[in-house]
């Protein structure tokens, strides 16, 4: 299956997971299975467990993959991580990597209904199961359409296009990207029209409504922290405000030391951190990168470590 994605930030993730060859490592979004294949090629006598959720991923990973005895492909979330390795009697690993951005696959792939480019069915399910764009954009009040395109998408003009959209709709559902992208341009006033890509905000919007993105990313760090063995790193991608927000927030929370009142004269909480980061800032793609691949442009790789067990509540 033709499945191109340029990995991301490859070595640097490489070097971020400090990949042991008798290790356990897993890619939480295996994709076209660019960082999986790097992993694996690098074990000698460890184990590669490779997740993704799109059935079009699964099938290309392993395929790439086929040439590694020593790596696994499973359909599932990685949010469901947990329940994966303990199906394979795995209980910790020494390194994770999360790789959210949209496949290029996905995104070039019109029927994927994905991009606000070229006209398909209005899709966007990374599963390729359950509610799709369409029943959203078809279903959704006018205040929950609203709420998704300014909370997911940062749009200025949520309100006025979600009205469009139910006005549109009751003449006849909206089926098609062009349809949606032209409802959402028109919307806007004609200096927002011509920004180079004025359906972007939208489209990201109502993708990570009808995935459960950022739900499943929250359940993701946590679940992934949880599964890691002590001195093992979780690596993390995001191509997005709301995306980094979170694993930044998350990552600071594990890595907080004492979390006693700060007018307490002594610390009775005897809370000591999970977790230190090993660079401070995220890593960015070099201008080599930038150069080559444009969809890494704003992409940002944060690295946690792990230095002890979460005690149990």
């Amino acid at each position: 299956m033709e499945f191109q994605h340029i990995p991301v930030m490859l070595e640097a993730c490489m070097d971020g997971l400090n990949i042991r060859p008798d290790g356990i490592y897993v890619d939480g979004t295996a994709g076209g299975g660019g960082h999986s294949s790097e992993i694996a090629r690098r074990l000698k006598g460890g184990r590669l467990i490779a997740l993704d959720q799109d059935p079009d991923a699964v099938a290309a990973a392993s395929e790439r993959l086929a040439e590694f005895p020593q790596a696994q492909v499973v359909r599932a979330n990685f949010r469901d991580m947990r329940q994966v390795l303990d199906g394979l009697g795995i209980a910790r690993a020494d390194g994770i990597l999360l790789d959210l951005g949209v496949s290029s696959h996905q995104l070039d792939t019109a029927e994927r209904g994905f991009s606000y480019l070229k006209d398909a069915p209005l899709d966007m399910r990374m599963s390729q199961e359950g509610p799709s764009a369409k029943d959203l954009v078809n279903s959704a009040p006018v205040s929950e359409l609203a709420r998704i395109l300014r909370e997911y998408g940062e749009e200025k003009f949520a309100l006025r296009i979600a009205q469009n959209i139910a006005r549109r709709r009751e003449e006849a559902p909206i089926e098609r990207t062009l349809e949606l992208a032209e409802i959402i341009k028109a919307s806007m006033p004609a200096a927002a029209r011509r920004e180079k890509n004025p359906c972007k905000r939208s489209f990201q919007a109502l993708r990570i409504a009808v995935n459960s993105e950022l739900d499943a990313l929250s359940q993701g760090i946590d679940t992934a922290f949880d599964s890691l063995a002590e001195g093992g790193r979780l690596c993390i991608i995001t191509f997005h405000s709301l995306e980094d927000r979170m694993v930044k927030q998350k990552f600071a929370a594990l890595c907080r030391g004492c979390i006693c009142p700060p007018d307490f004269p002594v610390c009775v909480c005897g809370h000591t951190p999970e977790g230190q980061l090993p660079t401070r800032k995220p890593i960015l793609p070099d201008e080599n990168e930038l150069a080559v691949n444009r969809r890494s442009q704003s992409a940002k790789l944060r690295i946690i470590e792990k230095i002890k067990d979460r005690q149990p509540d």
